[in-house]
């Protein structure tokens, strides 16, 4: 594929995107400790993704699915993260793409995955940088630029509006009624997250539908179980569980005949 036709493509979309976040970030922040981490895992990732391809025998192709999340797992883990734990954050996601898979799609997605494993294995402190949350407020611009460029190309908007949605209609009831801590959800760099989360996570077309109807009800669903387990947990787990149920749940939509489900 060339690079003209490569750039306007989903995967061409997302990894622009996210270097743009990358540099952003970065030079606003003055702290080049992204950019190593990214380097890091990148370089895992398509490395991993590379040796589990030729040990599959799999015809090769380019790593963009792995760069993409190599860039995701960077753009959310503190910059001062350890490179080992980068490292391993990149090696848990591209093993999971390969091994937890149903007919040659990965079930979960890749980054949300290996990310919980690296908050449940090595407390990795996550503060989403890379979704501006330490800048202005104003470069949310940037954010929603890149997300809306790229959940067009997918044609997600069901998915993304319903989640987001959902989300904050419930950590809105939640801080009336004063559960948990669900008010600092709903500032930054919470809702930076969460936005950065929806627009580039959420959208994955590999581990989510394509059938609006299928797309809103993973949207609820992920932001009901995500907000759910932050009411009573908190932390930094509950974005990434809740998409984790909401691809079990397209795992579900895929393997079962419809009239079942129905």
């Amino acid at each position: 594929m060339r690079v003209n036709q490569w750039k306007h493509t989903p995967k061409g979309y997302v990894i622009i995107s996210m270097v743009a976040f990358l540099l952003i970030a970065t030079i606003w922040s003055l702290d080049i400790g992204g950019i190593y981490n990214a380097i890091i895992a990148v370089g895992v990732s398509s490395a991993v993704d590379y040796l589990c391809s030729r040990i599959a025998k799999r015809k090769r192709v380019l790593p963009d699915s792995a760069v993409i999340t190599g860039l995701i797992i960077a753009l959310i883990l503190s910059t001062t993260t350890s490179w080992y734990m980068v490292a391993a954050a990149s090696i848990m996601a591209i093993l999971s793409k390969h091994l937890l898979v149903y007919k040659k799609k990965p079930i979960f997605n890749p980054a949300a995955f290996g990310l919980l494993l690296s908050i449940l294995f090595f407390r990795t402190g996550q503060s989403w940088w890379g979704a501006f949350g330490d800048i202005p407020v104003w470069t949310l611009v940037f954010l929603l630029i890149g997300g809306y460029m790229v959940t067009n190309r997918v044609n997600k908007f069901p998915q993304v509006f319903s989640f987001l949605g959902i989300y904050f209609i419930l950590l809105l009831f939640m801080g009336l009624i004063n559960i948990g801590d669900a008010t600092d959800a709903l500032r930054p760099p919470f809702i930076n997250a969460s936005l950065f989360f929806a627009l580039f996570m959420l959208t994955d077309p590999p581990t989510s539908p394509a059938k609006y109807k299928d797309q809103v009800i993973f949207g609820i669903l992920s932001a009901v179980v995500g907000v759910v387990i932050y009411g009573f947990y908190g932390g930094l787990m509950y974005l990434f569980i809740g998409l984790l149920a909401g691809n079990l749940y397209h795992l579900l939509k895929t393997r079962v005949p419809s009239r079942v489900l129905n």
